[in-house]
C-alpha cells in the first residue's frame, strides 16, 4: 500500500539582481525593485489554497524542511520571509527538527540581513558563490567579489548560522583543473558543513545557449571532477548524491525528501509541487503561475497545471531521485512510496545486476552504475 512520506514547503522568489547567463531557472531581473507586500501577500493566500487541499484529502502533517529559492530570496526583507515563516508554523506545523533553508547571494547580504534572517527563523543558509576567482565570477555574471563570498560566510557565522552549503561549479568556460580545485580548497578552508559542486551545463533559454562559451574538454572536465570529489572526501566530506558532499550527519534534509520522492507544497511564482493521496492511491505534480506579474494578478488560484503520474511511469520518477543517492535506498521504499510491488522492476534490475551497475539487496547504483547513471535509468522508461 502507498504511504505517506515527509512534507516539505518550498517557497519561490522570482527576482535577482541581474540574470546570470547559464541560469534556465524562474528568475527576473528586479528593474523597479521587489513588490515585497503584494508578494508576500501572494504567497500567504497560495500557501492557504494547497493547506486547504490538503486538509480535504486527510493528508496535512508537520513541515520536516522549508526552502526558500530563487531567484535571489536573499534579496526579501527578513521579516517578509518570517511572514512566511509563521504561517506555516500556525496554520501547517513543523516537526521538532525542521530545517529551514534560504538561497543567498552574497552581493545581496549584510551583518544585519544575516541576522534577521536567523531571528525570522532560517537555520541554514546556501550561500551562491560559484567560483572565488575574479575572471570566472565576470563570465558568470555574478555580482559579488571573490572577497564579498568569503566576508558572506564570516558574517552569517556571526549571525549564529552554524549550517551553511556553499554552492560551486565547475567546467566554467578557459578553466584550468588547477583552478576548479584551487575553487575547492578555498572553500574548504572556509569549513562550511555542506558543499554542493555541480557542473556547468548548457542550457535552452540561456545567453550561454545563445552564444556558447568556450568549455573544458571532456579529459580536462572528467580530472576536474574526480580529483575533485577526491579533495572533498579526503577533507571529510561524504558524497551523498551525484553533486552534494556533507559533513556527517550535515546532509541537506529538504533535497534528501525530493530524492527519496517525499511531498512538497509548492507557493510563488513558476513553483513545483508533488503531493500523494492515499484515497485514490495516486501521486500528482503541480505547478505554479510562472511569471510574477501574472502570479501576483491571480487572487484565487495559482496552480497553472496538474497531472497524474501514471501508474507505468512510476517506477522512472521514483528511481530517477533515488539512485541519485549514493547509497541509494531500501528497496521497501519503492513500495512505500509508489504503491507498486517490487516486482514490476524486477526484470530491470535483474539485468542491471548481472552487469554489476546495481547492487543486490539494495536499490543503489555501484561505483560503476553511478559513472553511467543516465544508462541505468533508460532501464525503467
Amino acid at each position: 500500500m502507498i504511504q505517506l512520506p515527509s512534507l516539505s514547503l518550498y517557497v519561490h522568489i522570482p527576482w535577482c539582481v541581474r540574470k546570470c547567463p547559464y541560469c534556465d531557472f524562474n528568475s527576473h531581473q528586479a528593474r523597479e525593485g521587489v513588490p515585497e507586500q503584494a508578494y508576500l501577500e501572494a504567497l500567504l493566500r497560495d500557501m492557504d489554497q494547497e493547506i486547504d487541499r490538503l486538509i480535504q484529502s486527510h493528508t496535512l502533517r508537520p513541515l520536516t524542511s522549508i526552502f526558500f529559492g530563487g531567484g535571489t530570496p536573499s534579496l526579501m526583507d527578513p521579516k517578509a520571509i518570517a511572514g512566511v515563516i509563521d504561517h506555516a508554523r500556525q496554520h501547517i506545523g513543523f516537526s521538532d527538527d525542521i530545517e529551514i533553508t534560504l538561497e543567498a547571494n552574497p552581493g545581496t547580504v549584510d551583518s544585519g540581513k544575516f541576522t534577521g534572517l536567523r531571528e525570522a527563523g532560517v537555520n541554514r543558509l546556501s550561500i551562491g558563490i560559484q567560483s572565488f576567482q575574479p575572471q570566472h565570477l565576470h563570465t558568470l555574471g555574478r555580482i559579488h567579489s571573490s572577497t564579498e563570498a568569503s566576508e558572506a560566510i564570516h558574517k552569517a557565522r556571526q549571525a549564529g548560522f552554524d549550517n551553511l552549503n556553499l554552492d560551486l561549479m565547475f567546467g566554467l568556460p578557459n578553466q584550468t583543473t588547477e583552478q576548479a580545485l584551487e575553487d575547492i580548497h578555498t572553500a574548504i578552508n572556509l569549513n562550511p558543513e555542506h558543499i554542493s559542486w555541480y557542473q556547468l551545463t548548457i542550457e535552452p533559454n540561456t545567453e550561454f545557449y545563445r552564444h556558447p562559451p568556450k568549455l573544458p574538454e571532456d579529459d580536462a572536465l572528467w580530472s576536474m571532477h574526480q580529483r575533485g570529489i577526491e579533495t572533498l572526501m579526503s577533507a571529510g566530506y561524504e558524497q551523498y548524491e551525484v553533486s552534494a558532499y556533507a559533513r556527517p550527519d550535515r546532509q541537506a534534509r529538504h533535497n534528501l525528501n525530493y530524492w527519496q520522492f517525499g511531498d512538497y507544497i509548492a507557493v510563488g511564482a513558476g513553483a513545483h509541487g508533488k503531493s500523494t493521496h492515499l484515497e485514490e492511491r495516486s501521486i500528482r505534480r503541480y505547478w505554479k503561475t510562472r511569471l510574477p506579474q501574472h502570479y501576483l494578478a491571480r487572487l484565487d488560484h495559482y496552480r497553472a497545471g496538474e497531472e497524474f503520474i501514471a501508474e507505468e511511469d512510476l517506477p522512472f520518477e521514483f528511481l530517477m531521485n533515488a539512485l541519485r543517492l549514493k547509497q541509494g535506498v531500501d528497496p521497501a521504499l519503492f513500495e512505500q512510496r509508489t504503491g507498486l510491488p517490487l516486482e514490476c522492476i524486477s526484470s530491470s534490475l535483474s539485468e542491471l545486476r548481472e552487469r554489476g551497475l546495481i547492487h543486490q539487496s539494495r536499490l543503489q547504483c555501484t561505483e560503476q552504475g553511478y559513472l553511467y547513471l543516465n544508462e541505468v535509468l533508460q532501464h525503467f522508461m
